[in-house]
């Protein structure tokens, strides 16, 4: 059975840091890209970073630039978000995505919220 599960959200104050986790199994995680999307309150779906399947490509949105970190660690399955510099709006549920070939499997997703 493939899963994706995220953790490491909460409620952070604005400048805070968090880091999301995303353990895989169920698949090879080693031949799979992987993704983080998220989605705010009343919002559709926002990607906001990706890496490859070896982990040296690593691709992010103008809006996380300089603040987040992508990685992985393949011997562990595992895909993290580093995430510094929490603003209020990077409040969303974020989910992690795996990608090949047309294949694609999805986290049930965990919140992160940044407030005062």
């Amino acid at each position: 059975e493939v899963q994706l599960v995220e953790s490491g959200g909460g409620l952070v104050q604005p400048g805070g840091s968090l880091r999301l986790s995303c353990a895989a199994s169920g698949f090879t995680f080693t031949a799979y890209a992987m993704s983080w999307v998220r989605q705010a309150p009343g919002k559709g779906l926002e990607w906001v970073s990706a890496i490859n399947s070896g982990g040296s490509t690593t691709s992010y949105a103008d809006s996380v630039k300089g603040r987040f970190t992508i990685s992985r660690d393949n011997a562990k399955n595992t895909l993290y978000l580093q995430m510094n510099s929490l603003k209020p709006e990077d409040t969303a549920v974020y989910y992690c995505n795996a990608a090949r070939l047309g294949f694609q499997y999805w986290g049930q997703g965990t919140q992160v919220t940044v407030s005062s």
